[in-house]
């Protein structure tokens, strides 16, 4: 008998909320919301461009290597891993990205798209060590910290030894945090907005070294890496 996934509901809750926008589903909101300027940036499309983390600034993919990428979206075809020459792989929870990397991503490049596999962050299917380095961007917030300390000790299995995990969490203090997190509960995903200093701490409890980090607007991105055996 299977193993029960005790995140289950949390991630497939998460997963609903980015097949209706895959879908271009409407999405009503109330009339207060509808004022917001995070709001109105959200609806004129241009919201993810003004607060996605920038992960190449604090390590850049590099030719020949081995990258996975969890929550991935759409990354293949927006960022320049054509230009970076690493393999890419792809993992998320949205069946609609999936099939749309699935399809699009060996058209882009046969050679460097090594696929995108439907599943949460906490599931990784590859063979210990097998990539250089791991991604997760707009992922972190909608799950609280036992999940998380799930994630780093999945990514740490896969990770060549002295491999790279590019990770953001949502800055509590940013000016747009709170209206961020009222817009995405009423989108249908709750997030958690948690001090950076816990999210240090766990990546010292799960004994990973915080190497770098890197603000931003709203998320933080953590670079941290795993001592050497």
């Amino acid at each position: 008998m299977a193993i029960a996934d005790p995140w289950q509901d949390r991630w497939q809750t998460v997963a609903r909320r980015y097949s209706r926008e895959y879908r271009r589903e409407d999405q009503p909101l109330p009339d207060d919301l509808e004022s917001l300027a995070i709001v109105q940036t959200w609806r004129a499309g241009h919201l993810q461009n003004q607060i996605a983390s920038p992960f190449w600034e604090l390590v850049q993919p590099s030719k020949g290597q081995t990258w996975l990428d969890l929550g991935c979206g759409l990354s293949f075809l927006v960022y320049p891993w054509r230009d970076w020459q690493a393999s890419f792989s792809g993992q998320d929870i949205c069946p609609e990205a999936c099939e749309i990397l699935r399809q699009r991503g060996p058209q882009l490049n046969s050679k460097l798209f090594k696929g995108c596999r439907l599943a949460p962050a906490h599931q990784l299917d590859y063979s210990d060590r097998s990539f250089d380095g791991a991604i997760a961007t707009g992922v972190s917030a909608y799950y609280p910290l036992d999940y998380w300390a799930e994630v780093l000790t999945a990514v740490q299995k896969v990770l060549k030894p002295g491999g790279h995990f590019l990770f953001d969490v949502v800055n509590p203090e940013a000016a747009i945090a709170e209206d961020w997190a009222i817009l995405e509960t009423y989108l249908g995903a709750p997030v958690e907005l948690i001090d950076l200093d816990q999210w240090r701490q766990l990546c010292r409890d799960r004994g990973a070294r915080i190497r770098a980090e890197l603000p931003g607007p709203l998320f933080h991105l953590l670079r941290i890496d795993w001592p050497k055996a």
